[in-house]
């Protein structure tokens, strides 16, 4: 075989430097300019031949070649990253009137009549931080909980628009220490692209380009990040020897001129007018834009200012994020269904022809109940505008009328059960239609899913898929068939090995030692939540003198009014119930009373659980609080005394740091507890 010619080792160093100034010039032209000047192929052609020259000369090889981007090994785990300076979160403005809110605090505590400010784009993704030491990337972080983040350096290098060896203008200077803030994210069209890919492979398809990002981030092989679209626009500068800023805008320019990618939609604005001017500018092109943002970000310009206004918790005051209203689309209804509920309620269901809307492709919709259903006047064929309310839950807002073309069909709600065949009677003083069947199959299964339930008897492994084997089968018919159920029983079920079964058994038994509060909400009573359920638990102490407890004797519970006295009575009366209960408790299912409150640090205080704590269940730490005094919520408020945030906090950490609620970690939450 003919050899190749030997390297030119002079040239080969000058072609390796042009190669690589060449594909950074070609990725800044395409992830960051959105304006690629040469085509995927010749891009690849490029790559390779500077791929073959480090092969041949692999001593030239350095971490900051486009080349190396990707190393090829898996991590076991993430390593801990601590944040030299926290990365704070922001608190959220959602109408005019907040926003002017924030300016006239900013005012208040600079004295000063019109503040400058930047406004930027809130993309929707993940927020990193990079280190650069002596202009070479050298390590990256998740934001993780603002104080310690994760090592994800491995995969951020796979980040095309991510510069690995900075290279500024003539007349600049690189930092020796620089850590720059970014946010992680993938364009519409990358993710479009990636989706018609995995479509083609018969892979499921992934829901949104947050997520994509966020889990893409996460890998542990960075082989799998690489394979992702994977944009970043930098927004802030963090620690950074030798420089100093008057303005934010300054540090904005630094990051341009040092090659980060930096968003051209980020403004200035001189005075709460010129911030309303951006925010419509930004709501009018928020579709038009190549990546999807929920907001716009809201930050005083000036160094000094943001150092007197301060932070509150771990939310700065000097900025604040405006977020967009929610969003609407149209889209077609293919069809109405009844569901059926725990409680025997049929609700209209509408399955919409998939739209992406709010972050998420949504395909159906509640219409509540049948008078919903006629206001609106929802047909099958429908054109509609949909929205997710609280961007959670997807409603139909209104009918588009104008494109109705007299092919649509009326739904005629139906007056009997679709699971049972019994009839359907409408509450005398409500708007919901419920089944009227006692050995309704849908009832039953959704019934013994929150029997088992975390808040209930708290049955491991028996999920939604099993309840329904369980009842299908006629192996469980009642709750107390469950605690009969045997070995041999569980083996035949479809997939379910013996250890499986085993487990189950084991949940199961475990299962008997509860707490009255538990039981009796296990036992599904309409209008009976945990809190009813607690407050019955401590009124009557056992379950006896409830089964034969008057309505005047039920009204004495806190919180109980006559309406659900009778609900309660109604319920106990019906002989099936009753022979149920008994059944239970014969089978060794053993409530226990409440025990007294111990008093402490939790006494008259509200709490909210958010997250997963290592020590414990939620359920543990509620009943550890409320043993203690405490009352725990579901949802943070100015009332609330306490948030004991655990791993993967979301919605509610951030919303007690604006309200500046007292924030405990696992550790100081044990603490307190082990002090009362």
């Amino acid at each position: 075989m003919e050899q190749a010619p030997p390297v030119n080792r002079p040239e080969a160093e000058t072609r390796v430097e042009q190669l690589r100034a060449l594909l950074q010039h070609h990725n800044h032209r395409y992830y960051v300019l959105d304006d690629p000047e040469v085509s995927d192929a010749e891009y690849d052609r490029l790559m390779r031949e500077l791929q073959a020259l480090e092969a041949e000369l692999p001593d030239l090889i350095t971490p900051g070649s486009p080349t190396q981007r990707v190393s090829g090994e898996v991590a076991e785990k993430f390593e801990k990253v601590e944040h030299r300076l926290p990365m704070l979160s922001l608190a959220n403005a959602f109408t005019d009137e907040e926003i002017s809110e924030f300016d006239e605090r900013i005012r208040k505590l600079t004295g000063i009549q019109a503040v400058d400010y930047v406004c930027e784009a809130k993309l929707d993704g993940l927020a990193v931080e990079l280190i650069y030491e002596k202009g070479a990337f050298a390590k990256g972080s998740t934001r993780g909980d603002g104080e310690v983040g994760e090592n994800i350096t491995a995969n951020l290098r796979t980040i095309r628009g991510l510069p690995l060896q900075l290279s500024p203008p003539a007349g600049a200077e690189v930092p020796p220490y620089l850590e720059v803030r970014g946010e992680v994210f993938i364009r519409k069209k990358d993710f479009e692209k990636l989706n018609a890919q995995r479509e083609q492979q018969g892979e499921p398809l992934y829901v949104n380009p947050r997520n994509t990002a966020a889990g893409s981030l996460r890998q542990l092989d960075s082989r799998i990040t690489a394979a992702r679209p994977l944009s970043i626009f930098f927004y802030e500068v963090g620690v950074v020897d030798g420089r100093s800023f008057v303005r934010h805008w300054d540090k904005l320019e630094l990051l341009r001129a040092l090659g980060f990618p930096v968003s051209s939609d980020n403004s200035r604005a001189a005075g709460l007018d010129e911030v309303r001017a951006q925010y419509k500018r930004f709501l009018e092109k928020r579709h038009d834009l190549p990546y999807e943002i929920d907001g716009m970000v809201v930050k005083v310009d000036a160094e000094d200012l943001r150092r007197r206004v301060g932070q509150v918790s771990k939310s700065p005051r000097w900025a604040v994020a405006y977020k967009f209203p929610p969003e609407e689309e149209s889209t077609v209804v293919e069809d109405i269904q009844v569901q059926v509920g725990r409680t025997g309620a049929l609700t209209p269901v509408a399955f919409l022809r998939p739209v992406h809307v709010g972050g998420v492709t949504v395909s159906r919709a509640t219409l509540h109940n049948e008078d919903e259903l006629r206001r609106k006047d929802v047909r099958i064929g429908d054109h509609v505008f949909i929205r997710r309310a609280g961007d959670v839950i997807p409603e139909i807002v209104k009918v588009i009328d104008s494109r109705r073309t007299g092919a649509e069909r009326e739904f005629a709600f139906p007056r009997t059960c679709p699971a049972c065949g019994a009839p359907a009677v409408r509450d005398p003083e409500g708007a919901v239609t419920r089944c009227t069947g006692d050995s309704c199959p849908v009832q039953l299964q959704r019934y013994l899913r929150h029997f088992a339930s975390r808040a209930a008897m708290d049955v491991d492994g028996l999920g939604v898929e099993l309840c329904a084997q369980l009842v299908e089968t006629g192996l469980v018919k009642t709750f107390a068939d469950l605690y009969r159920l045997t070995l041999e029983q569980l083996v035949e079920l479809e997939r379910m090995g013996e250890k499986s079964a085993q487990n189950l058994l084991a949940a199961v038994q475990r299962s008997k030692k509860t707490t009255l509060r538990r039981f009796l909400y296990a036992l599904g009573m309409r209008h009976v939540g945990e809190a009813t359920a607690k407050a019955m638990a401590e009124h009557f102490r056992s379950v006896p003198p409830l089964l034969e407890a008057p309505v005047d004797e039920i009204t004495r519970v806190k919180d109980v009014g006559p309406e659900v006295a009778k609900a309660i009575r109604a319920y106990f009366d019906k002989p099936k119930n009753r022979e149920v209960v008994t059944e239970l408790l014969s089978l060794g299912v053993e409530p226990a009373p409440p025990e007294a409150s111990k008093g402490g640090p939790f006494e008259g205080r509200t709490v909210v659980l958010t997250g997963s704590l290592a020590g414990m269940s939620r359920e543990q730490a509620k009943e550890e609080v409320e043993r203690r005094g405490g009352k725990v919520s579901g949802s943070v408020s100015r009332k609330t005394d306490y948030l004991v945030a655990g791993g993967d906090a979301g919605s509610k950490l951030k919303k007690a740091q604006e309200l500046g609620v007292k924030v405990l970690d696992e550790p100081a939450f044990l603490a307190l507890l082990g002090s009362g």
